[in-house]
């Protein structure tokens, strides 16, 4: 092996790990923006049972979780191997992003001035999307903080690099961003909007008048609703300020007054009762302690896909232009109805249950950057044969 090879093998090597200590960062994101916490205060990360700060050689991506078999080093606790996989993850993937413009330009390093700005464009990108995709796994959300930054520094690179958008002119390059943002929000707002109409109430008829409770054990947890063997916290039932559950009560007790046949409206913050004759009713969630029932229907509302989801196909389009917007859509449901359904093969239904829309778009996003424009060659040529 010749110097220079070994030079590249070793450049190879710092870029992996580049990505890797970007994992390391972005594991911090993913446990502390969920929780407002900051992100860089406290600088250095502590254990999470004895709070010890985890000094700089236990802290090596991938190499100390190895080397400490996934436990802290001083009370023993265990250290999920989730923290390794985002590191390995992240720097998989910037590795990968750095070979496919790498060898777009026969591997030649001295043309680095044009590749380049690609790939630290696709590194963000790409930390934003794993980001996104855990905290979204671990919390059902996608915070602002991730889409909307992203969005704004999609244009801003896009009209910098207007390649990036496959045109040319800095102010075309914003101007399609802009517009495949607008338009990666519009296409999932749709999308919601008839999921809604088709599917955006869940209900439940019960054989006979069913005991029901609304609890809360501890004030720092949401409430919880039982219904037979239907359980759901609060942050399951409501999502949006509009929404209500509506239960068919033939008794009912709020506090120490019990009603008789009466249609219980539950708001996040009110109750609204209506009895037989249709007056209603209006009772402040904030003054209740006791709140039960039985019922014999149950309706539930439940929302198609979280409002995040379109602020980050938005982002997906600021960066990666209007066709990836169709085809992150296209697979990112492909993706979710094969997961969705293969455990349900193997009698693993639960596996697939309120599974968030995030990663599935995510990684239709990765696919779309190293796979897309092949695939939709490929895809069109099919047709061309018939023409």
């Amino acid at each position: 092996m010749t110097r220079i090879n070994l030079i590249e093998l070793l450049l190879h090597v710092i870029i992996f790990m580049l990505g890797a200590g970007i994992g390391s960062f972005l594991n911090v994101v993913i446990y502390r923006l969920p929780l407002n916490m900051s992100v860089n205060n406290p600088r250095r990360s502590q254990c999470f049972s004895c709070k010890k700060t985890i000094p700089w050689y236990e802290n090596i991506p991938l190499f100390s979780w190895l080397q400490l078999r996934g436990k802290c080093s001083s009370c023993g606790s265990k250290i999920a191997f989730r923290y390794f996989f985002v590191e390995l993850l992240t720097g998989v993937i910037f590795y990968a992003i750095f070979l496919k413009f790498f060898h777009e330009h026969m591997g030649r390093w001295e043309t680095i001035s044009t590749w380049g700005p690609h790939v630290l464009v696709f590194w963000v990108f790409a930390a934003l999307l794993v980001a996104g995709t855990f905290i979204d796994i671990d919390h059902f959300i996608l915070p602002h903080e991730i889409t909307v930054t992203g969005i704004v520094l999609g244009i801003v690179a896009s009209t910098a690099i207007p390649e990036l958008m496959e045109v040319s002119g800095h102010v075309l390059g914003l101007e399609v961003s802009a517009v495949s943002a607008a338009l990666g929000f519009s296409v999932l707002w749709v999308i919601l909007l008839l999921g809604k109409l088709a599917f955006g109430r869940f209900k439940r008829a019960f054989d006979s008048a069913t005991a029901w409770t609304i609890t809360q054990t501890k004030e720092e947890e949401p409430p919880v609703f039982k219904a037979g063997d239907l359980e759901m916290t609060w942050d399951d039932i409501f999502f949006r300020a509009t929404d209500k559950m509506v239960i068919d009560c033939p008794e009912l007790t709020i506090n120490d007054k019990g009603y008789q046949s009466v249609v219980l409206e539950v708001r996040a913050d009110r109750l609204r009762l209506v009895n037989q004759d249709k007056s209603a009713e209006n009772i402040s969630l904030e003054g209740v302690k006791t709140l039960q029932g039985t019922t014999t229907q149950v309706v539930i509302p439940r929302e198609a896909m979280g409002y995040g989801d379109l602020y980050l196909l938005a982002m997906i389009g600021a960066f990666l232009g209007w066709k990836a917007v169709f085809f992150t859509v296209v697979a990112a449901s492909v993706l979710g109805s094969v997961i969705g359904i293969v455990p349900r093969i193997f009698g693993k239904s639960e596996w697939g249950q309120k599974l968030p829309f995030g990663p599935y778009l995510a990684a239709g996003a990765m696919l779309w950057l190293f796979y897309g424009v092949p695939f939709m060659e490929w895809y069109l040529g099919r047709f061309q044969r018939f023409d």
